[in-house]
C-alpha cells in the first residue's frame, strides 16, 4: 500500500455499496405505489386498490446498502475520534471537513430512503361515504426517493474524499518536540 494512499478495497466497498444503494433508490422511485379508486355500486362507498409495493422493499434495501457502506468506511476509520491522532495541517482539516459534511449528506439521504418506504407502504383502503368531490387515494410524491439517490451519490462522493484526506494525515509522521535534555545554553542562575 502506497503511502497515505488509504485501502483500495475500503474505496472500493464504499463506492460498490453506495453505487448499489442507488440502484435502489431509483428502482423505488420507477416503481412508487400508485392508487385507483373505485366506486362500490349501490352504495356511495369507495376503496383504493394500489398496484405494488415493491418500491418500499427497494426504498428499504437503499437504506441498508447506504447504511452498511458509512457503517464499513466509520469502521475502518474509527470515527476518526479512536485510534491514531490525525496530524495537523491540511489533510486535518479536509479530513475533519469532509467527515461532517459526508455525516450530513448521509443522514439527510437516510431521511429521505426511510421516509419514501414508508409513506409508499401507507395505503388507504377504505373511504367510507364521500361526500367531497376531490378525494385521492394516499401516494408517495414523486421525488422522495430521487432526493435520496442523489443524496447517496453525494455521501459517496464525500466519503471517498474522507476516506482519502484521513489516510493522508494518518499517514504523515507525527512531529515529536525536540528532546532538550543536554541543550548547550542553560536557563538556570549562577550558584
Amino acid at each position: 500500500m502506497a503511502e497515505g494512499r488509504g485501502s483500495t478495497l475500503v474505496h472500493l466497498l464504499v463506492v460498490v455499496l453506495s453505487l448499489v444503494a442507488f440502484g435502489f433508490a431509483i428502482a423505488a422511485e420507477r416503481r412508487r405505489s400508485v392508487g385507483t379508486m373505485y366506486k362500490i355500486e349501490g352504495t356511495n362507498e369507495t376503496y383504493c386498490s394500489y398496484n405494488s409495493d415493491v418500491a418500499t422493499g427497494y426504498g428499504v434495501g437503499s437504506f441498508l446498502f447506504l447504511l452498511s457502506g458509512e457503517s464499513l468506511l466509520m469502521g475502518v476509520t474509527k470515527c476518526m475520534c479512536f485510534g491514531r491522532p490525525l496530524t495537523p495541517g491540511g489533510n486535518r482539516a479536509w479530513s475533519i471537513i469532509y467527515f461532517i459534511s459526508s455525516w450530513v449528506t448521509f443522514l439527510v439521504a437516510e431521511a429521505c430512503l426511510i421516509a419514501g418506504a414508508t409513506k409508499n407502504a401507507y395505503h388507504t383502503k377504505y373511504r367510507g361515504m364521500i361526500y367531497a368531490q376531490n378525494f385521492s387515494c394516499e401516494a408517495l410524491r414523486k421525488g422522495v426517493f430521487v432526493a435520496g439517490a442523489v443524496f447517496v451519490v453525494a455521501t459517496m462522493i464525500l466519503n471517498v474524499y474522507y476516506y482519502m484526506y484521513f489516510t493522508k494525515a494518518t499517514a504523515a509522521p507525527i512531529s515529536h518536540k525536540a528532546n532538550r535534555v543536554s541543550s548547550t545554553v542553560g536557563m538556570a542562575g549562577y550558584a
